[in-house]
């Protein structure tokens, strides 16, 4: 037994000393910027693993090899998680290579990692001690939540078969997520269903609940889905071409899902927000509703757009500073366009008037069928629509009669000359019952009185006002007291004059004249004046 042991412990010193004595023989290099990135990376692949001599290119910073090895391989996990794909031959080779940003002898490895860079040390390139001391919270960014500890349980080199460039367990591993991913998406959408039913059901909108729970609960899923898949797909650590490509493809999918809820809860929103518009007195808000689904709906695509582009690591900044000095020019030569938008804004501010109103403004004189982000659409009397720029409505002065409290009606009633002077007083006290009486008048204030004595008639002035909210009911009010006023007269014998001449002549042998004789003299006349102011 003894023997056995000491056999095994000769092959395991042997086998140590073989791999060693390999190591040992293994040639790197640090000479430039190319030579320190070439050497960490090349000596981590699947069937060239060997992290002891990839270690070399970080600075020691007093760590021990061991976990310097350790450090050099999440280096690299690093760069496979976040999908960085290094081209060896865009990076320098002198040996004195200077930064023209820093002005320093340093080489950054990628934009998107600036803290990780090799620098000049004496006559070699290493990764900077800044660099190593930030790889463990680095690495803690792009595996979060523990799943680094899956990466010990992964083969770091060469083993199994091959299938189109991936190990047999990574293929399994990408079944299984695939597997998982759908089981989550079922199951997540079922519990979104239900939670945003009963939500809407205790808002009391059971009939919208069925039509927006299935077009909701579907994106919200897949917004929780996607980001487990960006967080284990780099664990499977596929090559780095592909993973670079799959990583871009899941980070800028998952906006449009995103896009597409935010979308939805547009509509959602919309609903809600026109059931409040029901709820109040102006017509305005009905209107202001779709306007406001409209500007955030476009909202949504655009800045869900801006983040699908950068996650296509696009230069976004450079794009919007595009946008800004694009749309000054626009601004400038869009000028009616940014005029008319703000005037539909005080529209929505000041409501000078709602849908539905009649108005006069200028030469139109209609009613109000629409308000647009450019212009106002009216219905004029002649049934023709007319659309006016919110900017020219806006500084002109508008007379509203929508919002007049009480309808003025105001007319003279003529009589002819020989209504006898008690007839006059009655029939004008029985005008006044009238307006009393009708349902629809204003009672505190009217005026009826024998007004004028015309050229063919006596005239009695006749104004009164009706509280009525529309045009249709002013004239069907009108007609109603038009016709009582027609009925009243017929009933105490008043007969309504009209414009006419009599031709009298004078005189003519044998006839006497149709002309007064006054033979009355001036005291006379005094004393019947008397008489009449003592009544």
């Amino acid at each position: 037994m003894r023997s056995i042991l000491t056999v095994f412990i000769l092959l395991a010193t042997v086998s140590l000393n073989y791999g060693q004595n390999q190591t040992d023989t293994l040639e790197y290099n640090l000479s430039s910027p190319y030579e320190t990135v070439l050497t960490h990376l090349k000596y981590l692949q699947t069937d060239n693993y060997y992290p002891s001599i990839s270690s070399k290119a970080l600075n020691p910073a007093d760590q021990n090899n061991e976990r310097l090895s350790k450090l050099a391989v999440k280096l690299k996990q690093i760069f496979d998680g976040n999908g960085i794909y290094i081209e060896l031959e865009d990076i320098p080779r002198e040996a004195n290579f200077l930064d023209s940003v820093s002005n320093k002898r340093r080489y950054i490895i990628s934009a998107k990692l600036p803290d990780i860079y090799v620098e000049k040390v004496g006559n070699r390139w290493l990764y900077s001690t800044k660099t190593v001391n930030k790889i463990e919270s680095l690495h803690q960014v792009v595996y979060p939540f523990g799943t680094d500890k899956l990466l010990d349980l992964l083969p770091p080199s060469k083993g199994g078969f091959k299938i189109f460039g991936l190990w047999g367990w990574q293929l399994l591993g990408i079944l299984i997520l695939v597997i998982v991913c759908v089981i989550l998406h079922k199951i997540f959408t079922l519990i979104f269903e239900r939670l945003i039913l009963q939500a809407l059901m205790r808002m009391g909108y059971r009939k919208l609940a069925h039509e927006v729970v299935i077009p909701v609960a579907k994106p919200i899923s897949f917004l929780v889905i996607f980001p487990l898949l960006i967080l284990f797909v780099p664990v499977l650590q596929l090559p780095i071409g592909m993973s670079k490509y799959v990583i871009i493809a899941l980070q800028a999918i998952w906006p449009v899902f995103a896009i597409v809820f935010f979308y939805r809860l547009v509509d959602i929103f919309s609903i809600y927000l026109s059931k409040l518009a029901e709820k109040t007195e102006s017509t305005l808000d009905d209107q202001l509703v779709p306007l406001l689904r409209k500007v955030l709906k476009t909202f949504v695509v655009i800045v869900g757009g801006l983040f699908i582009l950068d996650n296509l690591e696009f230069d976004i900044t450079g794009l919007i500073a595009g946008i800004s000095i694009g749309g000054l020019a626009f601004a400038l030569a869009a000028q009616d366009t940014i005029k008319n938008f703000f005037g539909s804004l005080m529209i929505f501010i000041d409501r000078p008037f709602q849908v539905g109103d009649w108005i006069t403004s200028g030469d139109v004189d209609g009613t109000i069928e629409e308000v647009g982000f450019r212009s106002t659409r009216i219905r004029t009397f002649r049934n023709s629509v007319m659309y006016i720029p919110n900017g020219v409505i806006t500084n002109q002065m508008i007379d509203n009669h929508g919002l007049r409290k009480y309808r003025r009606f105001m007319t003279k009633i003529a009589m002819t000359y020989d209504t006898p002077p008690h007839l006059i007083d009655v029939f004008v006290e029985g005008l006044k019952k009238i307006v009393d009486n009708h349902p629809k008048t204003r009672k505190d204030y009217y005026e009826i009185h024998f007004n004028d004595m015309g050229a063919s008639s006596l005239d009695v002035l006749f104004y009164i006002f009706f509280d009525v909210p529309s045009w249709t009911e002013e004239l069907r009010s009108r007609h109603e007291v038009l016709l009582e006023i027609v009925k009243l007269a017929d009933q105490l014998g008043v007969n309504f004059a009209f414009p006419t001449q009599t031709l009298h002549v004078e005189s003519f042998p044998e006839k006497k004249s149709n002309s007064p004789e006054y033979t009355e003299n001036s005291p006379e006349l005094k004393k019947k004046l008397e008489s009449f102011l003592k009544k």
